[in-house]
């Protein structure tokens, strides 16, 4: 029976998808490398014995039926604290799984007590995913469990109108995938490219290329007002961030406007913002809301297999980042970003964790029949930020994500509905040793010995997933975030990083300085901004000029397309000028907004914050996202710039697909003129 929140669509279907029948040889590998888990578990363990493979084999299929009957049913509990309290049952199921399985073999399995049967539950599951690799994986597990799960909430839609599933790779720049199709490291979309039933093309960002900005143009239709990833609104000395949740929450209302790309029964699952969809996971814009517990991780905690097995792949993805942190530093490679401290565990817990909570919730959207669903997955953005654009690990990122997509591509084959599967990414990265690993100080230290008074309280802006993890138990628990310190009325000066982009907001007036006033109160500031070698732009308001962008040897007058001397946009893209007369318009632009030097021939440029590859800003790869589409879903000729263009063109093929579900666009979204075109996959 569906449920009575959910909106119900026409039933009447030709569509005859696939069953996930149960099959009988991949069933028989899992069965046989179950046992030989289980031997590995009690030769290493003294309080495990299992008595011959023979029994190892038996032992496995009890197993399996329990692991059939015991953890969905615990899924399907109404319990405080989902996340935690879930994740613990399942882990202790698994040991109560074993001690069963010992009482109903009459002495094959032997387990001594509680703490061996756990200890060999982890065994066992790290044995698995050893013989995994090495044997391969059954797909199909997971998708007859989403299946199940499907039909006890209830199939949403049964029909022949398409649904469209899409999977945005955070901060993955259209070069980066191209070359990771081409050697490998992204076989599937690599398939999809070459087999023509994708297409791949380029769109470029906003000014402010991160993913708060872009997912609200692409989720909601406008990002007006977001000029970075942090910023301060100088009327209530108020600190804005985009991974706070009250802030996204406030970002929503502001730009929502009944054109979500996810209204009409759409899910969103690990954003920033919701997109307005009425079924939300990991969604940050809407945790404040989530009070009581979150069922959307039913469907991981049904699969038994899951609790041992995140625990044993985040070990090893730690494990991978120690490794990848004493290569690196043993090779004395160069630029090399800051990877100690508790950063392995994160990047565990967003390549592992966080990843396949989102996997999972994909999975049973899809078996349920969702219009559309709209998932972030940030591991590559994560481990990207640290280890570098295409380094040995960050690639290895890329490649899980792109095995995943497979698996979600298999699952269509038995969804009620058809489905179309659009890949994209909200920005690219651009490397290069950070401003203070060049020169020993940070932007706000330049900034505080160049006042004439008053002191600076410098906030690196730090990337957008780093706070996820926290989001999830906070969402999973429904217990509320800690209320962030944004209050900034007692500083005089605040200087905010977010990437390459820095914001400096002179707090002496609760209103924007002129160039004219920061010149008459701070003399040395814009010069000795202006003339670092770092610095490649400076964004200042004019009384007499209006918008003008400063450089070492000339200025560029935004409002009148007007040069003097050199060009201080000259090394980035022709639309550089466009983008920053747009964020000079915001209510809340800073006082003084800075660019860092970008080297083409290089390829690189300096973030204000420690990551070693970057965005936020304008310059090299940051700026190149992509869209790998469908060939039956059409791109305009005319240019793809700026996030908002992006929503129009997925609501349009909602549109298409399936009868005006999606809000037309609104009218009036800023556009930047140039041409985008359909790319090919060679670089």
């Amino acid at each position: 029976m569906a449920s009575t929140d959910e909106p119900t669509y026409g039933l009447s279907s030709s569509w005859q998808p696939e069953r996930p029948r149960l099959r009988l040889f991949p069933l028989l590998v899992s069965l046989i490398a179950t046992g030989v888990a289980l031997m590995v578990a009690a030769w290493l363990l003294p309080g495990v014995d299992i008595k011959s493979f023979g029994g190892a084999v038996l032992v496995a299929v009890i197993i399996a039926a329990l692991n059939a009957v015991i953890p969905p049913v615990l899924a399907a509990l109404r319990l405080p604290l989902t996340l935690v309290v879930g994740f613990l049952l399942v882990l202790i199921a698994d040991a109560v799984i074993l001690l069963l399985t010992d009482r109903l073999t009459d002495g094959v399995l032997t387990v001594d007590n509680f703490g061996w049967a756990l200890l060999a539950s982890l065994v066992v599951a790290a044995v698995s995913v050893v013989l995994a690799v090495l044997l391969g994986s059954d797909d199909m597990s997971s998708i007859r469990i989403a299946h199940r799960i499907a039909r006890r909430q209830g199939i949403i839609a049964k029909t022949d109108v398409p649904g469209i599933v899409f999977l945005e790779i955070d901060g993955l720049a259209l070069p980066v995938l191209q070359r990771a199709m081409r050697d490998g490291n992204a076989p599937t979309m690599a398939r999809w490219r070459r087999d023509e039933t994708h297409r791949l093309v380029e769109w470029e960002t906003d000014l402010s290329s991160q993913t708060g900005a872009s997912q609200a143009g692409i989720l909601l239709g406008s990002n007006e007002d977001i000029s970075a990833f942090r910023w301060v609104e100088k009327e209530t000395a108020r600190l804005m961030t985009c991974s706070a949740p009250p802030d996204c929450a406030e970002i929503e209302r502001r730009n929502a406007t009944g054109i979500g790309l996810l209204t009409d029964g759409g899910a969103s699952r690990g954003n920033l913002l919701s997109g307005e969809a009425q079924d939300v996971i990991l969604t940050v814009s809407r945790m404040d809301e989530e009070k009581k517990s979150n069922p959307g991780y039913r469907g991981f905690f049904a699969n038994g297999d899951n609790a041992t097995r995140t625990l044993v792949l985040f070990a090893w993805e730690v494990f991978l980042e120690w490794t990848a942190a004493l290569r690196a530093m043993r090779r004395d490679v160069h630029p090399r970003g800051h990877r100690g401290g508790i950063y392995p565990l994160m990047r565990g817990a967003l390549c592992v964790f966080v990843r396949d909570l989102i996997v999972s919730g994909v999975l049973t959207d899809v078996m349920r029949g969702r219009p559309a669903v709209y998932a972030t997955f940030s591991s590559y953005d994560e481990v990207a930020h640290h280890s570098g654009l295409e380094r040995a690990d960050t690639l290895e990122a890329l490649r899980k994500l792109d095995a995943h997509f497979a698996h979600i591509e298999l699952a269509c084959r038995y969804a009620p509905r058809p489905y179309q599967i659009v890949v994209l990414s909200d920005h690219g990265q651009t490397q290069g040793a950070t401003f203070k690993q060049r020169n020993g100080y940070g932007l706000d230290e330049l900034v505080e010995r160049s006042l004439s008074q008053g002191q600076v309280q410098g906030i690196a802006g730090g990337d957008e997933q780093n706070s996820m993890v926290g989001h999830a138990l906070t969402e999973a628990t429904g217990k509320q975030a800690k209320k962030p310190k944004n209050d900034v009325s007692d500083r005089d000066v605040v200087v905010l990083g977010s990437g390459n982009l820095g914001l400096i907001y002179l707090m002496e007036e609760r209103r924007r300085l002129t160039m004219e006033e920061i010149e008459a109160r701070h003399p040395q500031l814009l010069p000795a901004l202006r003339e670092h070698p770092h610095v490649g732009w400076l964004l200042v308001r004019s009384s007499e000029h209006g918008a003008v962008a400063l450089g070492a040897r000339g200025i560029h007058y935004l409002a009148d397309r007007r040069v003097e001397g050199e060009d201080p946009l000259a090394a980035f893209s022709p639309t550089a000028p466009e983008h920053l007369l747009r964020t000079d318009g915001f209510e809340h632009v800073a006082d003084i907004m800075v660019g860092s030097f970008y080297d083409s021939d290089l390829d690189e440029g300096c973030a204000f914050e420690e990551l070693i590859s970057f965005h936020g800003g304008i310059g090299g790869f940051q700026t190149r996202p992509f869209i790998l589409h469908p060939t039956a879903l059409e791109v305009p000729p005319h240019p793809i710039v700026g996030a908002a263009a992006v929503h129009g063109i997925l609501s349009g093929w909602r549109r298409q697909l399936q009868g005006g579900a999606a809000a037309p666009a609104r009218e009036g979204t800023p556009a930047v003129d140039t041409v985008a075109q359909p790319v090919s996959q060679t670089t």
